[in-house]
C-alpha cells in the first residue's frame, strides 16, 4: 500500500472540503445543533412540571389538603376549574390533557367510613391515552397519595379509591395517536430534503439558468413543484396509512378538514425546501442543511416527545413551529375529532404556507449570484 497516495488524497479531501465553505459550514453546524437541541430538552428531565387542572366540588378542609399534598410534590402547574364549569364541555373546548374531579362529598364520606367500613369515595381522573408520559406520571402521584391517606385513615383499608376517564371516547391505541405526527414528520421530510436537493442540483446543472430562455415564470415553476410535492405526500401518507390498518389495525378518521391540512403541509415545506435551497449553493450539503431545519424541528414540535416533558423555553419555541401546528390539527381532526381546534390550527399552516410560497417566489433567482 502506497501510505503517501493515501496522505495526499486525504490532504485533498481536507482542501476540498474547506473551500466548500457552505459544506465545511453545515458539517459542522448540524452536530453543534443536536447536542444544543437534546442538551436542552433532556437536560430538563426530571425537572419538568405537569399541567393539571382541578376542579373541587366539596370545598372543605380534606379536599383542600389534598389539592396541598399534589402541589407540594412540585411536578405540577395546578390550574383550579370553578366548581359551576361542566368539567366535560370545559375538557373538550380547552383541550385539557389531565383533570382531576373531587366529589361533592368527599370529607363527608371519610368521616362516614369510621362507622361504615364499607363507605368509600372515588376521585375522578380525566387523562388523555396519548400523552403516556404525563398520565403516568400524575397516575403515579395519586396512588401514593391515596395510599398514604388510606393508611393514615384506617391502617390501609381502601376508602379513597380512583376512577380513570379517557378523554377520548372511542377506543384508540397509542398508535393511533402517533399516526398523524409521523404523517406531518413525512411530509416534512420529504418536501424539504426534496425542494432543497432539486433546487440546488438544478442550479449546479445550470437548468435554472436556461429556464430565463423560457416562458414560464417563477410562480410557476415553483407551484409546478410544491404540486409534485403534493403528489408525493398523498402517496406517502396513503401508504402509512393503509399500512398502519392493515397491520396494526388501526383506527383513523379522515375528515375533510384533514385533507386540507395535509395539502396545505406539503405546500408549506415545499415552500421553505425552496427557501433553503436559495442559500444552498453546492448539492453535497443539500441534505446536511435540510438535517439542520428538519430535525429540530421534528423533535421540539411534539412529533415523538410530549412538549410538556421539555424546559417551559423549548414549550414556547415549539409554538412558533410549522410543524407544531400540522401535528395538532391533524391530531384534533383525525383522533380527537375536534373540528374546532382542528380549524384553528389548520388555518395556521394555511397562513405559514401562503407566507412561505410568496417568499420562495420573491427570493427564488434564476441567475447565479
Amino acid at each position: 500500500m502506497n501510505f503517501k497516495i493515501v496522505w495526499m488524497d486525504f490532504i485533498y479531501s481536507v482542501k476540498g472540503w474547506y473551500r466548500s465553505r457552505g459544506g465545511m459550514f453545515w458539517s459542522l453546524a448540524f452536530p453543534v445543533i443536536l447536542i444544543l437541541l437534546f442538551g436542552a430538552i433532556f437536560s430538563g428531565v426530571g425537572s419538568s412540571k405537569y399541567t393539571l387542572y382541578i376542579q373541587d366540588q366539596d370545598q372543605t378542609e380534606m379536599s383542600k389538603g389534598f389539592n396541598a399534598t399534589l402541589n407540594s410534590t412540585k411536578l405540577f402547574n395546578i390550574n383550579i376549574v370553578k366548581t359551576d364549569v361542566n368539567v366535560t364541555s370545559f375538557i373538550k373546548e380547552k383541550n385539557i390533557k389531565s383533570l382531576i374531579v373531587i366529589p361533592k362529598g368527599f370529607e363527608q364520606t371519610i368521616k362516614n367510613s369510621f362507622m361504615n367500613p364499607s363507605a368509600r369515595v372515588n376521585l375522578s381522573f380525566y387523562f388523555d391515552p396519548s400523552e403516556q408520559t404525563t398520565t403516568q406520571v400524575i397516575r403515579s402521584v395519586i396512588s401514593s397519595i391515596l395510599q398514604e391517606m388510606n393508611k393514615n385513615l384506617s391502617q390501609g383499608r381502601t376508602i379513597i379509591g380512583v376512577s380513570e376517564i379517557s378523554t377520548i371516547t372511542e377506543n384508540f391505541n397509542f398508535i393511533d395517536f402517533f399516526l398523524p405526527g409521523m404523517i406531518g414528520f413525512t411530509i416534512m421530510q420529504g418536501a424539504i430534503y426534496g425542494s432543497i436537493e432539486r433546487n440546488t442540483k438544478y442550479r449546479k446543472d445550470g437548468i435554472l439558468r436556461k429556464l430565463l430562455t423560457t416562458p414560464i415564470t417563477r410562480s410557476e415553476w415553483i407551484l409546478a413543484k410544491m404540486l409534485f410535492m403534493m403528489f408525493l405526500a398523498a402517496l406517502t401518507t396513503a401508504l402509512i396509512t393503509i399500512i398502519g390498518i392493515l397491520v396494526f389495525g388501526m383506527t383513523v378518521n379522515i375528515t375533510p378538514l384533514a385533507i386540507i391540512i395535509l395539502i396545505a403541509t406539503s405546500f408549506l415545506f415545499s415552500g421553505m425546501g425552496m427557501l433553503i435551497g436559495r442559500f444552498v449553493k453546492e448539492e453535497e450539503t443539500a441534505d446536511t442543511a435540510a438535517g439542520a431545519i428538519s430535525f429540530p424541528m421534528m423533535f421540539l414540535a411534539g412529533t415523538f416527545f410530549p412538549l410538556e416533558q421539555m424546559p417551559q423555553f423549548l414549550q414556547t419555541i415549539a409554538h412558533i413551529l410549522p410543524l407544531y401546528y400540522v401535528n395538532e390539527g391533524l391530531r384534533n381532526s383525525m383522533i380527537y375529532m375536534n373540528q374546532t381546534e382542528s380549524l384553528i390550527n389548520g388555518a395556521v399552516v394555511i397562513i405559514f404556507a401562503a407566507v412561505f410560497f410568496i417568499s420562495g417566489v420573491l427570493l427564488t433567482k434564476w441567475k447565479e449570484d
